[in-house]
Parts: C-alpha cells; sequence; structure tokens
C-alpha cells in the first residue's frame, strides 16, 4: 500500500477527506510556492493549547505532546495560498479574543472547562476554521510516531494480510 492510500484510509477513519493541502502537506510536498504568513512563537502556542482540547491526553498523549502544532504550521505554509493562511489564523485569533471577551483572559490562561467550552463555541461561530483546525490536527497526530506508535496499534514490519480480523476487546485499532 503506498503512503498516500494510507493517509486516505486514515482520514476516512476520522471520519472525512483530507484536503488536498492537507494531504499533500502529510506526504511532505511543498504546494504552495508563494508568499506565506511568518507564524509567531505565541500563535503556536496557541495552535498548540487548541489541538490539545481536540486531541487531549488521555491514556496516550495528546496533539500536543506530538508536535501537531508543527506540522498545522509547516502544512499552512507549505501546502496553502496566503488567502487560506489569513483566514485560518484570523480565526485562531477569533477565538482567542473570544477568549478574552468571555473571561478575561487569553485561550491559553484558560482552565481546561474554559478551553472545551470556547473550542465547542467556535465550532458553531467559525465552522471553516474549527474544521479546517480538527482536519490538520487529527492528520498532525495520526501521522506522527506518538500518534502511529501510542494511539494505534502499530506492527512495524507485518505478517500476512488477513482482511477481516476481529479485534480483541479494548484493542486499538491499527495504524496504516
Amino acid at each position: 500500500m503506498k503512503r498516500r492510500e494510507a493517509l486516505q484510509q486514515a482520514a476516512l477513519m476520522m471520519g472525512g477527506i483530507l484536503s488536498a493541502p492537507t494531504l499533500a502537506g502529510a506526504m511532505g510536498r511543498i504546494t504552495n510556492m508563494g508568499p506565506s504568513i511568518d507564524v509567531t512563537a505565541e500563535q503556536e502556542a496557541l495552535l498548540a493549547e487548541v489541538a490539545d482540547v481536540i486531541i487531549p491526553t488521555t491514556s496516550t498523549p495528546g496533539a500536543k505532546a506530538a508536535g501537531a502544532e508543527k506540522f498545522i504550521v509547516r502544512v499552512m505554509r507549505d501546502c496553502y495560498p496566503k488567502a487560506d493562511q489569513e483566514q485560518f489564523y484570523a480565526g485562531l485569533a477569533k477565538l482567542d479574543a473570544s477568549s478574552k471577551t468571555k473571561f478575561g483572559k487569553d485561550f491559553i490562561g484558560l482552565d481546561t472547562a474554559q478551553k472545551n467550552e470556547m473550542v465547542k463555541q467556535t465550532m458553531t461561530d467559525d465552522k471553516p476554521f474549527f474544521m479546517r483546525m480538527k482536519e490538520l490536527t487529527t492528520t498532525g497526530y495520526f501521522t506522527s510516531e506518538i500518534g502511529a506508535t501510542k494511539a494505534l496499534e502499530y506492527l512495524p514490519v507485518p505478517g500476512q494480510f488477513n482482511g477481516c480480523m476481529p479485534l480483541k476487546p479494548g484493542q486499538k485499532t491499527w495504524a496504516l
């Protein structure tokens, strides 16, 4: 199986189809040859916090531990046109501004319940931003070493192919 097919199948398992730029970014391609937005350390830290709300640390490490924010920054820079980047980072700034308005603190300074509330609010207030953030977070997480080996079942050298194999109770799904 080729990596592209594996990523497409992973996207289907995650509940959707990867956009072409995200798929290109997951494969390490650079499709944006034009100008890009320079991301600040504060924006990257904010991305890490939002990603960690989407995939929090539980019995497995979360998106922040997997470095999903670095994946998001790279894919946005390398694969999305500047207009899409501006729209995405405007959505991120809007989330932070809404946090300040509602709770009097930056998103990073909120407690877990408040962060969850803000992300739920963003799901309805700015759905395009949230959907792109979710897509980039899940792709970055499940294609990272942590996501592929800790959150998914992983066999570095698989044996024979069994197309229909039942999972044991509590067993994780397989990494592709």
